[in-house]
């Protein structure tokens, strides 16, 4: 064996030492990307359709190819990964999504940026199952694990908030394409250390793939996701385009459902779901993505709409969100273990309610004082529930399944962002359209296009000129404040539901080391050693966590 080879080995047995917050650091890394990926375009959508003239299906396509062809194929990469090796697949998804980024950056065409953006969709969804997987096999130890999972959430954070910020200073002082092409020189520095410094695991592998129910999952997800995205756009609910997708997704995910129960062999053991622990963590994480998203999206509208920001300041603006969402996650272990899952994930959906409830107060001048405090409270109470859901959630499947759990989050985190587009989106138009309606001076075809959005009443307003322009301008950015409004209440009412949600979650954190699956491959240096009581599916030893006194650094780990 050569040197670098067995450098390499040492450094791969990370769960029996030091070296698996390395591992930790490569997959916060690769995380990144993928989360900047997912916001970085936003700004540079103005950008793309001048130069490369895309009709609006085609626009449509080039900002929802990303995150469609990801969520449909979470199931399927987070399954494949626990047969053929997680580490596998995670390098795999590096190569293809540097080999996209390229082929995005260079676009000259819409069918091509297109294309590019769906096979950055698959590499995400390779890497983003296979990082949480992986950091469930390297963190046996349930303590060290939140705070692994703490600073894991708050790394994906970081890079959807800083997304927006990123992509406004590239598309200024660059071009559009160099969006895309700041991922490849990333990607070449990352498979290399990925290949010498992450270790290979797998789970049960007994019995064949399911590649029929793999597909139907991935169909399934994809029809889902495609008619609520289609909802959040305001297409009418039983439009051919809306309805259609929606009710193929929700028959061929029941199909799917039907199939894994009777499998000696399933691709996800449907049994989790009978855990209360899993499904409510699971019904939390759709929860805290639908008010997070939904209420981002509003308050960029707001800040360049209402109060005139560039998307630069819009960002900057927005970054006190991604400050207290990383505290939240660097603090998260401590606070779990001290609070427990229940009042964790319960006190989280308050403290967010309250920072909904804060920003009631916006008007249509700027308070930026009110605006940070708000976005303090509303990253630092999200990323708690976030955390601690995401957590729960993980430890609760064994270790064998982590990546179908960490593959039904992620796909929970992409549906939770849809519908949160799509039914706070909603709640906004309606409360939006009937402000505009009967203006004195305002034809009614004028009022009508102004009633689609604070863009198109703007355009409206300036082709009216004189006082009937105007009174509709002055009209549509009351009639936004209001929509505001009315939409924050039904957020916190959403999330005080969220914290009623959380009351059927553990009252402490149990901490467990997991045994060596049955089947799998080691990750670290030996099996972790026995005695674990019977009880528990996955046969883990549970101790809550906030009875026992502070631990030394060597009662942490886990035993060999």
């Amino acid at each position: 064996m050569t040197r670098t080879n067995t450098a390499g080995a040492r450094l791969r047995t990370a769960a029996g030492g030091a070296n698996r917050w390395v591992v930790l650091v490569v997959l916060c890394v690769s995380l990144l990307l993928v989360a900047l990926d997912a916001t970085v375009l936003h700004v540079a959508v103005p950008s793309v359709t001048e130069d490369l003239r895309p009709s609006s299906t085609a626009l449509l396509w080039i900002v929802d190819a990303y995150p469609l062809v990801c969520a449909s194929l979470l199931i399927l990469f987070g399954t494949l990964g626990d047969r053929v090796g997680r580490r596998r697949v995670l390098l795999l998804g590096y190569a293809l999504f540097g080999i996209a980024s390229a082929v995005a950056a260079l676009a000259t065409v819409p069918e091509v940026l297109i294309g590019a953006r769906a096979l950055l969709g698959v590499g995400g969804a390779m890497i983003m199952p296979a990082t949480l997987s992986i950091l469930r096999a390297v963190f046996p130890d349930r303590r060290e694990r939140a705070t692994a999972i703490g600073i894991w959430t708050a790394v994906a954070a970081v890079g959807a908030a800083t997304g927006p910020v990123l992509g406004g200073f590239l598309v200024e002082n660059y071009w559009w394409g160099s969006v895309f092409l700041i991922n490849i020189p990333l990607m070449a520095l990352i498979l290399p250390l990925g290949r010498w410094l992450l270790p290979e695991s797998k789970g049960n592998a007994d019995g064949p793939w399911d590649v029929l129910g793999a597909l139907m999952a991935a169909a399934g997800v994809l029809g889902a996701v495609l008619g609520v995205k289609r909802l959040g756009a305001g297409d009418p609910p039983l439009a051919a385009g809306t309805a259609g997708p929606l009710l193929v997704g929700a028959a061929l995910l029941v199909l799917f459902v039907r199939r894994q129960k009777r499998r000696a062999h399933p691709l996800i053991d449907m049994r989790l779901f009978s855990r209360a622990a899993f499904t409510t963590s699971v019904g939390c994480i759709v929860l805290g993505m639908l008010a997070l998203v939904g209420l981002e999206l509003i308050a960029v509208q707001y800040l360049q709409l209402i109060l005139g920001l560039s998307p630069l300041e819009t960002g900057l603006r927005l970054l006190p969100l991604t400050f207290a969402a990383m505290a939240a996650g660097a603090t998260g272990s401590y606070t779990l273990r001290r609070l427990g899952p229940r009042r964790m994930v319960g006190w989280g959906f308050v403290l967010t309610a309250a920072a909904v409830l804060l920003l009631v107060l916006m008007g249509q001048h700027d308070r930026p004082l009110l605006l940070t405090a708000g976005f303090v409270l509303l990253g630092f109470g999200l990323q708690t529930t976030l955390f601690s859901a995401y957590e729960s959630m993980l430890s609760e499947a064994p270790a064998e399944s982590a990546g179908g759990a960490a593959a039904i989050g992620e796909t929970s985190y992409q549906l939770g962002a849809g519908m949160g587009i799509a039914l706070l989106g909603s709640v906004m138009n309606a409360a939006y359209a009937p402000g505009l309606s009967g203006l004195p001076g305002v034809p009614e075809a004028a009022a009508k296009a102004a009633a689609n959005s604070l863009g198109e009443a703007y355009q409206v307003a300036d082709g009216l000129g004189g006082r009937a322009g105007r009174a509709l301008h002055q009209a549509a950015r009351h009639a936004f404040v209001n929509g505001l409004h009315v939409t924050l209440f039904v957020s916190a009412g959403l999330l005080l539901l969220g914290a009623l949600m959380a009351l059927r979650l553990p009252r402490v954190m149990e901490c467990a080391v997991d045994p060596e699956p049955v089947g799998a491959q080691p990750v670290g240096a030996g099996p972790v050693g026995g005695g674990e009581p019977a009880g528990r599916a996955d046969g883990a030893a549970k101790v809550p966590a906030t009875r026992e006194p502070a631990e030394t650094a060597g009662s942490a780990r886990p035993r060999s």
